[in-house]
């Protein structure tokens, strides 16, 4: 009886294709990145719904139109409205003891005039311009004086604050004598007062107070 020489290896060999090939079956693609995950919502009779996938999303192209520039300057507008009226403005009645107006040192009086009507936005900056530019002693045929007449004076700027008006002046008074001091400073703080309806006024000169300035004449 002839013998069939199978060897082990033989024997072997097919069962273990046939093991490899049950593991393995056919190949799974794998998962692209354009598949999405399913998501389910709460409860317990949601079910669940896969999200559509989203097309990729690119960079705008830069615009070739310029920004626009960022405004960082607001128009300025004049703190009072343009108008036009008279500008009153303060002389002196000499011993007139407060007859014809409110009464200042050496027994004289502070009386207001006006002006022909005057365009403005501030009041204050003609008012005391119109008052330093008169370089006359006497005010017409009024029997009203002038003490500022030949101070060399100009207005440098004011501010009201509250009820308070502050005017700035350059330069520097010329005064005939010591009554001059009480008129020369009525006449600057009460014409300021009429311009900006302040109740109290303060006047600096270079810088100081006038009541400094003046006590040195």
């Amino acid at each position: 009886m002839a013998r069939h020489g199978f060897s082990a290896f033989s024997v072997l060999w097919p069962a273990a294709l046939i093991v490899l090939t049950g593991c393995f079956g056919p190949l799974v693609p794998a998962p692209t990145s354009s598949s999405a995950a399913p998501t389910t919502t709460a409860g317990p009779n949601a079910t669940p719904t896969t999200a559509a996938s989203s097309p990729p999303t690119t960079a705008a192209p830069p615009s070739s139109a310029p920004a626009s520039p960022t405004a960082t300057e607001q128009p300025t507008t004049p703190a009072f409205p343009e108008q036009v009226a008279p500008l009153t403005i303060y002389y002196v009645a000499v011993g007139d003891n407060g007859v014809s107006g409110p009464a200042i040192g050496c027994g004289d009086s502070l009386v207001a005039t006006t002006t022909a009507p005057v365009r403005f936005t501030d009041q204050v900056a003609p008012s005391i311009g119109t008052l330093l530019a008169n370089k006359s002693r006497d005010v017409s045929q009024s029997g009203l004086v002038n003490v500022l007449y030949r101070s060399n004076l100009s207005y440098a700027g004011g501010e009201l604050t509250g009820s308070t008006i502050t005017i700035r002046l350059s330069g520097q008074f010329m005064l005939a004598g010591v009554c001059d001091i009480p008129r020369a400073k009525a006449q600057l703080e009460y014409t300021a007062m009429a311009a900006s309806g302040a109740t109290s006024a303060q006047v600096f000169i270079n810088g100081r107070p006038i009541d400094e300035v003046l006590s040195l004449k």
